[in-house]
């Protein structure tokens, strides 16, 4: 365990220095322990390691010391007792999941995920005898509804993939644990920089570290956050015997990206906010959905959990899927891409690439139909952006 933690310290300064174990090399730079296995000085050591007797490394399939500053960075960060990184952002939800589920469990889910994290929960969980019911996340009775009955576990993300729905996070939260459950959040549109699932009942926070703590395109990586007990008899296991293990360059890179994690999210949620106003007001576009707007149809429950609007921007365009794609081969300066959370601003039509393996209905039951397109909003300046923007949307 790192000795710079300090739970004290403002989050500019947990972004910087959380984690943070020097080698004797006095680096100041965190290092990157590219190994894939350790030495013992002696096989009773080696025993000792394996059989948990004597804290140490053993395997970097297992940890790393460069993973490990990662995790003790987040959990300072989120204030959680513990985390754990993983190869992605799925490989971070998929362990979430499947890890405490067994066969006769059920899993209550909000109707609006990612394309992936619903196929998981209606096609994979099955698989292994666990029930899934969909609710619609925004709506309390049915939240109460389906948790008037035990179930293990329940999944949301606020705001939602790709519509920016919100699910009352506290809410859920009690519902959830008055039916035996635990409360798993994708916090990746949000980031740890606006919004704090802990604090609102969550049990386990779920990352894609590919999205807003890279924040530069250049690495997958995911996390898992929560309480030691379960993360130590659930998740470890899973982790240890299935794989699903992050390379050090990749944990380092995260690492680097944290330090201005807490800059470039403020700055993309600035220059969100004033593009979303922009296309609200276009002839082109038919609805506009950004949290931090009065007439997002959650914006007061977003309000409350989110210090400010975030970096996406879902609009629907007048026209349908033609005009949609008219519109993205237009743009010259926003790149054609389902990443998002990155310094570079990127758009895609989530009906036919992130959410494509769902059916109609099941896009229809989010709200989700071929007109939508979503934007990841970065860091260039917001005239260029918007000068972007209008451009591609005149050829409609």
């Amino acid at each position: 365990m790192s000795d710079q933690n300090n739970v004290d310290w403002k989050i500019a300064t947990k972004l910087i220095r959380g984690g943070l174990d020097r080698s004797p090399h006095g680096e100041t730079s965190e290092a990157i322990y590219m190994t894939s296995g350790y030495a013992y000085p002696s096989a009773e050591v080696a025993a000792a390691r394996m059989s948990g007797d004597e804290a140490g490394f053993v395997y970097s399939r297992y940890s790393n010391p460069t993973n490990q500053m990662l995790a003790e960075r987040l959990a300072l960060l989120e204030n959680a007792e513990t985390c754990r990184i993983t190869a992605s952002g799925m490989g971070a939800i998929s362990s979430a999941m499947l890890a405490p589920c067994k066969a006769g469990d059920r899993v209550v889910a909000a109707n609006a995920l990612f394309g992936s994290c619903r196929y998981i929960c209606s096609d994979i969980l099955p698989k292994f005898g666990v029930e899934t019911e969909f609710v619609d996340g925004a709506n309390l009775g049915a939240w109460a509804r389906a948790l008037s009955r035990p179930a293990r576990l329940v999944l949301i993300e606020s705001p939602s993939n790709p519509l920016l729905s919100a699910v009352d996070i506290a809410a859920v939260a009690e519902m959830a644990r008055q039916a035996g459950a635990l409360l798993v959040v994708d916090n990746v549109f949000a980031s740890p920089v606006l919004q704090k699932p802990f604090e609102l009942g969550a049990d386990i926070v779920v990352y894609s570290a590919t999205k807003h703590m890279d924040g530069q395109g250049r690495v997958l990586c995911g996390a898992i956050l929560g309480k030691a007990e379960f993360i130590e008899e659930h998740i470890d296991p899973w982790l240890r015997h299935t794989g699903p293990s992050a390379s050090p360059f990749n944990a380092w890179t995260v690492l680097k990206g944290l330090e201005t994690i807490d800059l470039r999210v403020r700055q993309a949620s600035r220059n969100a906010a004033v593009l979303a106003d922009i296309l609200a007001a276009d002839k082109n576009v038919a609805r506009v959905f950004y949290p931090g707007r009065e007439d997002h149809p959650d914006h007061a429950v977003h309000s409350r959990q989110m210090q400010a609007g975030g970096t996406l921007i879902a609009m629907s365009l007048k026209g349908g899927r033609p005009e949609a794609f008219r519109f993205l081969n237009a743009l010259k300066l926003v790149d054609i891409s389902n990443n998002l959370g990155d310094t570079k601003s990127l758009a895609c039509h989530p009906s036919s690439t992130t959410h494509r393996a769902l059916s109609a209905e099941q896009q229809a039951s989010m709200g989700l139909d071929e007109s939508w397109v979503r934007l990841s909003v970065g860091l260039e300046d917001a005239a260029d952006i918007a000068a972007d923007l209008a451009q591609a949307l005149n050829q409609i």
